[in-house]
């Protein structure tokens, strides 16, 4: 086990702890805290890692003496600073992270994200998402846990559907062409893409090749309400939290919003790309045509 994750199921346990002495179930903390019974269970199973705000509440419902709590938030926030390291937060599981960031996206009400690499996991499809985490488990040395988190990367989408909340996504049309699955899959990338772009509370847009760049596509970033921005990295995952580097890179943001193409433009991107996909299958698959 990884330090990273003996930390984490040490907090685990003494979270767990607290609970058993306030001799409540996990049922009954859960409904005291209104969170479903199973996030208590992936907190004190190590399966996800607890925030600050939780450890707070866990104590206020557990009666749980103040000291003990800035305790358990000094721990968490030692967790935290290894937790940046892509690769611990790998090595601790697929799925664990994916509940991490689930976890974070429950909390906000309107996301800003520009993914220069890869389509953003929020939007991907299921064959996708088992090509990008087969190459993570890969290049990370992951635990083999490729279908949970698949899993778990499929719940998350469920948050799309929520009108209280808002979504801006901006990939340039590169990330619609890098080949990162086999060509049926990303055809099937593509028109979920076109189905999203329908969502009343989803702003789509798509930096066409043609357009003037505002800046070097170095890095894609997620801006969380006004709260911080995460920044990943190959090894290490930035969070940003000074007011200053929000406002840049939502200053960054609305660049990228200035030359991307949206609504029937961004669509007509997509239809592009996909003409452009059913030609290479048609040259890459003669023998479909005899």
């Amino acid at each position: 086990m990884s330090g990273f994750q003996q930390a984490r199921a040490e907090l685990g346990m003494q979270l767990r702890q607290l609970r058993e002495t306030s001799r409540l179930s996990g049922k009954d903390l859960a409904e005291r805290l209104g969170w479903q019974a199973s996030k208590v269970s992936r907190i004190e199973n190590a399966r996800q890692t607890a925030t600050e705000d939780d450890i707070i509440q866990w104590g206020r419902v557990t009666q749980t003496p103040s000291e003990v709590v800035e305790d358990l938030v000094e721990q968490l926030s030692a967790l935290m600073e290894r937790q940046d390291s892509w690769r611990q937060r790998h090595r601790s599981g697929l799925a664990a992270l994916q509940e991490d960031i689930r976890d974070l996206e429950a909390r906000t009400t309107t996301f800003r994200v520009f993914e220069p690499g890869v389509v953003i996991g929020l939007l991907q499809t299921t064959e996708y998402a088992r090509s990008i985490f087969t190459r993570i488990k890969r290049l990370y040395n992951a635990p083999d846990e490729v279908d949970a988190a698949i899993l778990v990367r499929m719940r998350r989408q469920e948050i799309l559907y929520d009108q209280r909340k808002r979504f801006r996504f901006i990939l340039p049309e590169a990330v619609l062409r890098y080949r990162l699955a086999p060509l049926d899959v990303m055809r099937g990338q593509l028109d979920r893409l076109l189905a999203v772009t329908a969502l009343p509370n989803v702003e789509f847009g798509v930096v066409p090749f043609e357009a003037p760049l505002p800046s070097a596509l170095l890095n894609g970033f997620w801006i969380y309400d006004q709260d911080h921005v995460a920044v990943p990295t190959r090894t290490r995952d930035l969070i940003l939290r000074d007011p200053e580097d929000i406002v840049f890179y939502e200053r960054a943001f609305d660049e990228f919003c200035e030359v991307a193409a949206f609504r029937e433009d961004a669509r007509a991107v997509i239809m592009r790309v996909l003409d452009d996909f059913s030609r290479q299958s048609r040259e890459e698959s003669p023998q479909l045509l005899d």
